[in-house]
């Protein structure tokens, strides 16, 4: 008898988890690795969110909660999504989960039924196609290229959508390519939807406050109120307040559909830790000041590594509107041959080949369903940045 449940057949592990873990292996056997292939902010969580969560252990929070999180910080999620972006939602209508990724997990497991379709503008994250797949759905993925801006036209919407659609699974700003959609280009998908009531979106906004050059973000719901009925609304304190490890993500959505995920997680996880979700009350409640400090620092960031990355010979780098990432096209270093000897056969070969030469750890484009390309995070010190893209353009410069 076979062990291990044949669903697990039809996923993946986590390659930028697979990537960060051989990375921390080499390091820890003396090798000189940069780490860029983790989605994690260098930034310390603000003082003001730690002071709140040593405060709540001090006054005893340490129980359970509700499985849909404390009714202070649905309180919270509510103001929040009201100051942010106009939306109004009651906290029945919020639940809070442990990561952004449960989040996407409890909507999709309680909703897709086997063949149910979810369309994924490609590049994507990683994690998007093998939910959709663990549920027994089918990722329907529409490739959005570089000259595109990495992101998906009504036309494609359009054709993309069949009878058999429960989803429309949307990042804004994207994980990998630091796409963002405007309020113009999203209304254009937004009138393909309004044509078609039997599909779901789902918008995960967790990078919506780190945009740069004075874009201006939005999300579903300000562009088209009436989709609210079909529409989950998710953010995280992950990104914006460098809270990776505390594990919060939130969504807005009807009731009926936050029940059934509340009932799921209810069976999985329960609610999420009571500390964490006390310090998320005043992540979202308290100063912002840090978040425009981090964001600062990073369109900093993105301006040199994609100038760099643009001097190195074989690769095209697109300027992200937003995220902390950039997803360099290297087609143009495809088929060659590295100094140390390797041929570059594909964006994995040429990841494993960048690691191992150089001591840069990135990922490969094919991970997130866009080959041809890699993705690098500079969510790192703006010093390991510039030595790491000096390492990638001399690799790079040194193929024939």
């Amino acid at each position: 008898m076979n062990l291990i449940a044949d669903r697990l057949n039809r996923i993946s592990p986590s390659l930028t988890t697979v990537m960060t873990t051989k990375a921390r292996a080499l390091k820890a056997a003396g090798k000189d690795v940069i780490g860029l292939s983790s989605g994690e902010p260098d930034f310390d969580t603000p003082q003001n969110v730690k002071d709140a969560a040593i405060a709540a252990i001090q006054r005893g929070e340490t129980k359970y909660t509700d499985v849909a999180g404390t009714l202070a910080l649905r309180k919270a999620v509510c103001e929040k999504f009201k100051r942010d972006s106009g939306l109004d939602y009651k906290p029945e209508e919020i639940i809070v989960c442990t990561g952004g990724k449960q989040v996407i997990f409890d909507a999709l497991i309680a909703t897709i039924n086997a063949g149910d379709e979810a369309i994924i503008p490609a590049p994507c994250w990683v994690s998007y196609p093998d939910i959709v797949k663990l549920a027994e759905g089918t990722p329907v993925i529409v490739q959005c290229g570089q000259n595109a801006g990495f992101k998906m036209s009504a036309e494609q919407l359009e054709a993309a959508i069949t009878p058999k659609t429960k989803w429309l699974i949307l990042n804004n700003p994207c994980n990998p390519t630091g796409a963002a959609y405007s309020a113009a280009e999203l209304k254009a998908l937004t009138d393909v939807l309004m044509k078609h009531p039997n599909v779901w979106i789902f918008t995960d906004d967790i990078y919506e406050k780190l945009v740069y050059d004075g874009f201006k973000i939005a999300t579903i719901l300000e562009v088209e109120p009436r989709l609210r009925d079909r529409t989950v609304t998710m953010n995280g304190c992950s990104k914006a307040y460098a809270m990776t490890g505390w594990r919060i993500g939130f969504a807005g959505a009807p009731v009926a559909l936050i029940k059934a995920m509340d009932k799921l997680q209810g069976q999985s996880t329960s609610g999420t830790s009571s500390i964490s979700q006390a310090a998320a009350v005043e992540a979202l409640d308290g100063q912002q000041d840090s978040i425009e400090e981090m964001r600062k620092v990073y369109e900093r960031r993105r301006d040199m590594v994609v100038d760099m990355l643009n001097a190195a010979p074989g690769i095209r780098c697109h300027k992200p509107e937003g995220a902390f990432y950039v997803f360099p096209d290297i087609r143009g270093c495809i088929g060659k041959t590295t100094a140390g000897g390797r041929k570059i056969e594909d964006c994995e070969g040429f990841t494993i080949a960048l690691l191992e030469e150089t001591g840069v750890a990135t990922v490969h484009g094919a991970a997130f369903l866009s080959p041809g390309h890699f993705r690098i995070s500079y969510a790192t010190s703006d010093d390991v940045l510039k030595e790491a893209c000096t390492r990638i353009q001399a690799f790079c410069a040194g193929m024939k």
